[in-house]
């Protein structure tokens, strides 16, 4: 396994000689243990019982790895043939999965083990594992896909690292308990984080890393989503049942669009066009017309729907993870329900 990165996380508390211990008994031991991790996770403030789900398309649409923060493994399901291909254990608590390089990698946050962990698309072999301390949490990769930012729900920070070195360059501070949702905006120049405590998203500068504005109004927010202007940002406010439709540049929100119970997921198809809301209490999504600002139909036959869901790159079809990490997959042009991938 390649060499492991460590960042002297001396910003808001990150640093300590616990963490440098962690970093060590990696870079001499292999990767860290879920052991190991739980003694860390006691001596900061990260919360392991808070729950999430993820789920992760590479690019070719071939190949899909999902996980539970309950579960201690991931699995990876073949798309094409529609069954699963593998399992990857010794996971602490996942948190994030996103593909790099075009796909031929995958990373994965724990927050339990505080690393980005590095995987081989091809042969799903563990490449690298770079520390960011217990906490960490969502990741967003900007567009040129050199940089991941990287929230931690525990230092109420964000890391960036640099993809190119595997190495993190900074830690931002300023932040409330970011947890899942962070998003870049499609020119890179800004980065939307979601805070839960306070219910706020922050926005800040990607080149200077400066905080330039805080959106408020939410209740519970939960996943986001950002316009490939910019401008509008969409989130579930699962306190109140509702997607906030926020104008970015006023700092205000504008609508609100009434959904199912304690939606979670806030995903915007690549044209612009839909919204899916996943409601996790009703086992439900709502398809919101961007432009009417409406609910158009509401598809059934899920299970706990959280964030997880991924639009393909030709718009044709999504990917909605539910609670037993099974893939449902559904039909963007006629709005159904076609399979769902199971282990």
């Amino acid at each position: 396994m390649a060499a492991i990165s460590l960042i002297a996380l001396a910003l808001s508390g990150c640093a300590s000689t616990d963490t440098a211990s962690s970093a060590k008994s990696l870079s001499t031991g292999g990767a860290a243990s879920s052991d190991s991790a739980a003694a860390e996770n006691s001596k900061t403030g990260f919360d392991a019982d808070i729950t999430n789900n993820s789920l992760a398309v590479s690019p070719d649409e071939k190949t899909a790895v999902v996980s539970d923060s309950r579960e201690k493994s991931l699995l990876i399901y073949d798309l094409a043939e529609g069954g699963l291909r593998k399992k990857i254990g010794g996971f602490g608590t996942p948190r994030n999965i996103v593909f790099i390089n075009d796909g031929l990698q995958f990373v994965v946050s724990d927050s339990s083990l505080g690393t980005l962990r590095f995987y081989s698309t091809e042969d799903y072999t563990l490449q690298d594992e770079v520390v960011v301390g217990p906490g960490a949490f969502g990741t967003a990769v900007s567009p040129d896909g050199k940089t991941m930012y990287v929230n931690n729900q525990a230092h109420s920070s964000v890391t960036v690292v640099d993809l190119e070195t595997r190495k993190p360059t900074d830690v931002i501070t300023g932040f409330s308990q970011p947890r899942q949702g962070i998003k870049v905006s499609p020119d890179g120049k800004q980065v939307f984080v979601t805070n839960f405590e306070g219910d706020e998203v922050t926005v800040f500068d990607a080149a200077s890393r400066k905080i330039i504005r805080e959106l408020t109004g939410f209740s519970k927010i939960r996943g986001i989503s950002v316009t490939a202007d910019g401008n509008t940002l969409y989130a579930a406010s699962s306190g109140r049942n509702s997607i906030a439709v926020v104008d970015v540049l006023k700092g205000e929100i504008t609508n609100e669009i009434e959904v199912g119970r304690e939606p979670y997921g806030a995903a915007l198809s690549p044209d612009g066009k839909l919204l899916f809301a996943s409601n996790k209490a009703d086992n439900t999504i709502d398809v919101i017309d961007v432009n009417k600002n409406t609910v158009v139909k509401t598809l059934e036959g899920f299970k706990e729907p959280r964030q997880a869901i991924v639009f393909s790159q030709g718009q044709d079809r999504a990917y909605v993870l539910n609670r037993d990490l099974s893939v449902a997959r559904v039909n963007v042009e006629d709005l159904s329900v076609t399979d769902t991938l199971r282990e």
